[in-house]
Parts: C-alpha cells; sequence; structure tokens
C-alpha cells in the first residue's frame, strides 16, 4: 500500500543517522473485527522516528486512529479514538535476527527493506488490531437491550419489564378455563332446550 511505505535513502545507511517523519495515510481496507475496526477509507496518523543502525532501520513512534463499531449489548454505534506505540526493526536483508529482542526458540525474520523503502502497513496493522476493545460498549454501564420486547433499556421508563408467566402455570391455567366452561354448561342438554323454547 503506497501510503504505508516511506524512503529513508537520506538516512544513507550511517548508524545515528535518524530523522522525523509524520504521515497521514489512508486505510483501504479495514483493520479490526466484525464488531469493531478502524474503516476502510480511514485516516491514520502516523508520528515516526527513523534510525539507521547496523542491522537496518528502526521505526519508533506512535499511530492514531478512530474505529468504529457497535455496543456488543445494546448495538448502538460506537466510536472510539485509538493511539499505539509502534516499534518495528527493518532489516538491511541477508541474515536473520530475533524480532523485537525475543529469545524465541525458532527466530522470526525481521521485515526488510526493499532498496531504501519500507512498508509500514504491517507494523501498524499489528499494533492497532490488538488494541481494539473485544466486546466494544458505548458507555461502560450499558444496561444494553429488554430480552422480551428489545427496547434499549437506558431509554425504557424506570421499572420497565414483562410479566411472565411460568409455562408449568400456564398449563394449569388451560386446564382451569376449560373447566369453567364446562361448570357453566347446563348438565341436560334436553333441559337447555327446553329452557330455551320455554324463553322464546
Amino acid at each position: 500500500m503506497a501510503g504505508f511505505v516511506v524512503n529513508t535513502h537520506d538516512l544513507g545507511r550511517r548508524p545515528g543517522s535518524m530523522r522525523q517523519v509524520e504521515l497521514d495515510v489512508t486505510t483501504h481496507e479495514p483493520f479490526g473485527s466484525e464488531v469493531i475496526a478502524v474503516a476502510a477509507g480511514s485516516p491514520i496518523e502516523l508520528d515516526l522516528r527513523l534510525e539507521a543502525v547496523s542491522e537496518g532501520v528502526l521505526v519508533t513512534g506512535t499511530a492514531h486512529a478512530t474505529a468504529t463499531g457497535e455496543c456488543v449489548r445494546c448495538l448502538r454505534a460506537v466510536e472510539q479514538e485509538i493511539a499505539v506505540d509502534l516499534t518495528e526493526l527493518f532489516s538491511y536483508g541477508g541474515g536473520r535476527h530475533e524480532r523485537r529482542g525475543e529469545a524465541d526458540e525458532e527466530e522470526d525474520p525481521l521485515p526488510t527493506l526493499d532498496g531504501d523503502l519500507l512498508d509500514l502497513e504491517a507494523t501498524v496493522t499489528d499494533a492497532l488490531v490488538p488494541a481494539l476493545p473485544f466486546q466494544p460498549l458505548c458507555s461502560p454501564g450499558c444496561a444494553g437491550l429488554c430480552s422480551e420486547c428489545g427496547v434499549r433499556l437506558d431509554d425504557a421508563e424506570p421499572g420497565h419489564g414483562h410479566e411472565i408467566l411460568d409455562p408449568r402455570w400456564a398449563a394449569l391455567s388451560a386446564l382451569a378455563s376449560q373447566a369453567e366452561t364446562v361448570d357453566d354448561a347446563p348438565d341436560d342438554p334436553e333441559e337447555g332446550d327446553r329452557a330455551g323454547r320455554g324463553g322464546a
């Protein structure tokens, strides 16, 4: 991605030479998950320091972006500012080093420069994505949605609720209703007919 590429030619591969870089880059694909991400087309501000070292170019600095998504409790839109630190050593190539000084059993190769160019896209992605909240909330105390009607509880009237009849009692109520219907019916169908004719 061209916007994340930085030219280091002016450092001259002289250990100790350094310069500050400020970049405004635009993402062409979302960084994050389905519930919250730095959306495609969103700007990311990079404030960087590039320093030539014997192995390559050390990049340190910060990345600032705005993530958007939805609250996992009430589905309201969420917007959150994200700021992360960046540290990455780009190798001149031709060797393998421990990544970020970690002594792993299997060493990961350092990212390498393409001539004088280094691409920060993977570095920024690897820093931003873990910084996003796993379960974003519109507010820490969000009460969520009513499980019966779906209304947002923070917007509902005080004491909002629904009378829920236990299914076991519902079956008894149905039997009671049937019993009342039987009790109201005349015992002798012919008597009922005679009463009806007499009334006529």
